[in-house]
């Protein structure tokens, strides 16, 4: 049986989380293409860790790994994923990863906020989530989802009485936590928070997300695209681009000074409304897609102002550089925090 006893205010141990060696495969008409490659991310217990990148950098499917949940016809083909008190996800039977989802691990989806099921009150949803997770005391489950909601300042009872359609965007977003942290899950993954979603509601999710991780004593990982919401929340930022982390470190210092051109570029190419608002660049080129991804060399040469001839060829590694910095590229350092990355 699931134990729902621990309370909303009673900080829970946080679990790490390391992904070693990872590659998740797609089949195309050209045969196994890796939408994730032998990424190697540590989530820190009791820490935020942001993972950025465009769209089809591979981020989601690098979360979803986390729940052995990689959509088919998408799987696993090499590497593990191990969370502590839980294991190796990838070796984990079907029983097993059901109750991981929802239970150890807790996902907030992208746009969770239009998920709920519009026949149902959020509490039967509630109850539903216990009984396919054989929670054997429901009345404690409803408790506990109460305090969350109070947590989030929102009215639990109410909320728990509402359908969809009589929650704001925002309130949604947040029963999309409540749910991913009923089951006193020890880790938890939020994919894109704030989309969707007005400022003002996003300020809200975010300082409620920091609260919330705080208070519980989670290990957290926001996957977006948001280099504002990192900055927020985010303790350690890894970077994505065409399935492998090129650069990864702590936040501030890699927000601060990044030292790989996408990561540089990504920063400049960020909307500003204070400052020399006509700084922002936005990058050259389209990111790869699995077609189009190349097979050997540097993912990111071709858009790139610091290509030399080594990257058609060979593929930088990710490599400490510098304390808990690590970045996967072959030109100087120097050169790329000096200068700038805008391709010609």
């Amino acid at each position: 049986m699931t134990d729902i006893a621990a309370r909303a205010d009673a900080p829970t141990a946080a679990a790490e989380v390391a992904v070693r060696d990872l590659t998740v495969c797609f089949p195309t008409d050209t045969g196994e293409l890796a939408a994730v490659s032998h990424a190697n991310l540590t989530l820190a217990a009791g820490r935020i860790t942001g993972l950025v990148g465009e769209s089809g950098s591979g981020k989601s499917t690098l979360a979803l790994s986390l729940l052995g949940a990689v959509p088919s016809p998408g799987r696993i083909t090499g590497g593990e994923v191990s969370i502590a008190g839980v294991g190796d996800v990838t070796k984990l039977t079907k029983a097993k990863l059901r109750q991981l989802r929802g239970g150890q691990v807790g996902y907030v989806f992208q746009a969770s906020q239009n998920s709920l099921n519009p026949l149902k009150t959020v509490g039967r949803q509630l109850l539903d989530l216990g009984r396919a997770h054989d929670v054997e005391n429901l009345p404690e489950l409803v408790k506990r989802a109460r305090e969350l909601c109070e947590l989030m300042g929102m009215d639990g009872a109410r909320v728990l009485d509402s359908y969809q359609h009589q929650l704001s965007g925002g309130m949604r977003q947040r029963v999309g936590i409540v749910f991913a942290l009923v089951l006193n899950a020890k880790v938890l993954v939020l994919d894109e928070p704030t989309t969707a979603l007005d400022m003002l509601s996003q300020a809200a999710v975010l300082r409620i997300i920091a609260r919330v991780h705080r208070d519980i004593g989670l290990t957290t990982l926001i996957v977006t695209h948001d280099m504002g919401v990192v900055s927020e929340l985010a303790d350690r930022l890894a970077v994505m681009y065409g399935g492998r982390i090129v650069e990864d470190g702590p936040a501030e210092e890699v927000l601060g000074s990044p030292s790989h051109p996408y990561t540089k570029a990504l920063i400049n190419a960020t909307a500003r409304v204070t400052g020399e608002i006509g700084r922002a660049r936005a990058l050259p080129g389209r990111p790869p897609d699995l077609t189009s991804i190349p097979a050997e060399g540097c993912v990111f040469r071709e858009r790139c102002a610091f290509a030399m001839d080594v990257c058609a060829s060979v593929e930088p590694e990710l490599a400490r550089w510098r304390d808990e910095r690590r970045r996967a590229c072959h030109a100087e350092v120097e050169t790329v925090t000096t200068e700038g990355v805008a391709a010609s």
